[in-house]
């Protein structure tokens, strides 16, 4: 059985997880208004994943025995600046991220919880993994500069990535 403590610190987790997914999604979009229709779809595709994270978090509380909880998710921003500022603001997003997972991670030792321990591991290494593809968007995009041409072929190489709809 789960602690309450650890299930409401899942649950928001969840909630969390969600509005990364409606965050990247808008982003996403603004990409796509801006005729970077690859960036976009990273993006779209970064937006299932973060959802794919809240359903996982949400099937381990119940799979605990535990009845989550869901938060209310705010609206994210209309403007995100330019694409290096966008991919700036995604890299900084995923750091938020990780604190918040190495804090659940932290909790459920504190609770002598070792199955949410275990369970947490592949978050923190998905985190892991997030904020170095992440940071290398970063920085390629600072690369290329204003040199529209290289943002077009990175454009064309990042919309490569998985399947969005």
């Amino acid at each position: 059985m789960i602690s309450q403590k650890m299930q409401d610190a899942l649950s928001e987790h969840a909630s969390q997880e969600v509005y990364s997914a409606y965050l990247y999604l808008a982003m996403g979009a603004s990409c796509d208004t801006k005729a970077y229709k690859g960036f976009g779809r990273w993006l779209r595709v970064q937006h299932e994943e973060e959802l794919d994270h809240a359903r996982k978090l949400i099937d381990y509380v119940v799979e605990r025995g535990g009845r989550p909880t869901f938060a209310q998710v705010s609206a994210p921003p209309r403007e995100f600046g330019t694409l290096v500022q966008l991919f700036e603001a995604v890299l900084s997003h995923e750091r938020q991220v990780t604190e918040r997972i190495h804090a659940l991670y932290q909790a459920a030792a504190a609770e002598k919880d070792a199955a949410a321990q275990i369970f947490l591991q592949w978050f923190v290494g998905e985190q892991v993994e997030e904020e170095a593809r992440v940071q290398e968007i970063v920085d390629k995009l600072r690369l290329v500069g204003d040199r529209p041409g290289a943002a077009l072929y990175l454009d064309k190489e990042y919309g490569k990535r998985g399947k969005a709809g």
